[in-house]
Order: structure tokens, then C-alpha cells, then sequence
């Protein structure tokens, strides 16, 4: 008994390293975003509304390697007026495979990860400085793999837009909480024919 103890420690420790690694392959899709951030303040002559959606979704050209797409849309109301801010552009993902970086990994679910993103975005609030134009962002971020297809993460990133508006540069901080879905693309095709009947 105390033997099949050992051997299923041994088995789900391999198991649980293994799954940090199976679903960042070449061919695997990734899809997921920011958690939505959905609230409304009911307060006499005050009444406000906020939402947040940031989807993303991307395919693993490489082991570790992924590129894909990003949209986010912001909206907060208040009696004053109504703050927008919204963004659209490719992104791309690297797990980083240095064995350096890996030994701070504080667990072998967790995988650390840099993504970039381009595109086009703006920040246009009701009363204040505007910018809407080109959107640069880099960070790094935390991906923790709570099943062999779900991971949570953080990312840590940095975001400048350049364009026109009331302000030409606005340069943001941003800490992103969401989680990302991890499917073999046999899967996903399969999950696609089975949904719409083709």
C-alpha cells in the first residue's frame, strides 16, 4: 500500500510538469482574455455604470511560440458624461524556455511568459485629455495552469499610445487578471463542426 502511495506521488508530480509544457505546442490554439469588469453604482444624482471586455485569441506557431489578435472595449458612465477607451491589433506570446528563468518558476504549473501587442487604440473620457492612434505594449506575465487546458495569469503591462487627439502620447500601467483556454487544434476544430453543424 505504502508503495502505490509512492508511485502515484511519483506519477501526478511527472503529470503536473507535463502539463505546463503539453499545452504551449506547436499547432495549439489559445484563447481568453482579462477578466470583464461589469458594475453599476446606484446612488441618487450619481448613478454609474463600468464595463470592461478583453478577448484574445492566438495560435502556437512554435513550441511556446504563439501569434494572434486582441480586442478590448471600455466603457464608464457617470452623470458628468461617459469615458470610452477600446483597442484592436495582433499579439504575440513567448513562454520563455531559459533555464534560468524556469528555476523561478515557484511551481511546475506555472510557466512565465512575455507578450507584445500592436495595434490601434484610444482613451477618450468625457472630460480630460484624449488620445487615440497607434498602441505599442509590452509586459511580462504568469501564466498558472489550474487544469491541462485552463491556465489563470497576470501580466504586468506597459501600453503607449502616439496619435492625435487632445494629448498626442498617453502611456499606461496596466496589472491584468484573466485566463486563457488551451485546446489542440484537432479539438477546437472539433468543438467548431460540432457548434455549427459544418
Amino acid at each position: 500500500m505504502k508503495r502505490m502511495r509512492h508511485l502515484a506521488l511519483t506519477l501526478s508530480i511527472v503529470l503536473c510538469g507535463m502539463i505546463a509544457n503539453a499545452q504551449i505546442q506547436k499547432g495549439n490554439i489559445m484563447v481568453g482574455g482579462d477578466l470583464a469588469n461589469f458594475g453599476i453604482n446606484f446612488q441618487k444624482h450619481s448613478t454609474q455604470f463600468s464595463m470592461d471586455i478583453d478577448p484574445k485569441a492566438a495560435w502556437f506557431i512554435d513550441d511556446g511560440f504563439a501569434l494572434g489578435g486582441y480586442v478590448n472595449f471600455g466603457l464608464s458612465t457617470d452623470n458628468p458624461g461617459t469615458d470610452i477607451h477600446y483597442g484592436v491589433g495582433a499579439l504575440a506570446r513567448y513562454f520563455v524556455e531559459d533555464k534560468h528563468i524556469r528555476k523561478l518558476e515557484f511551481s511546475k504549473r506555472a510557466r512565465f511568459f512575455a507578450e507584445g501587442t500592436v495595434g490601434v487604440a484610444g482613451f477618450n473620457p468625457s472630460n480630460g485629455a484624449s488620445t487615440n492612434g497607434l498602441n505599442i505594449g509590452i509586459g511580462p506575465g504568469v501564466a498558472y495552469f489550474i487544469t491541462p487546458n485552463v491556465g489563470l495569469e497576470g501580466l504586468l503591462k506597459y501600453d503607449l499610445t502616439v496619435g492625435f487627439g487632445n494629448s498626442t502620447t498617453s502611456n499606461r500601467i496596466n496589472l491584468g487578471l484573466g485566463f486563457q483556454i488551451y485546446l489542440p487544434s484537432a479539438k477546437a476544430k472539433q468543438i467548431y463542426k460540432s457548434e455549427t453543424g459544418k
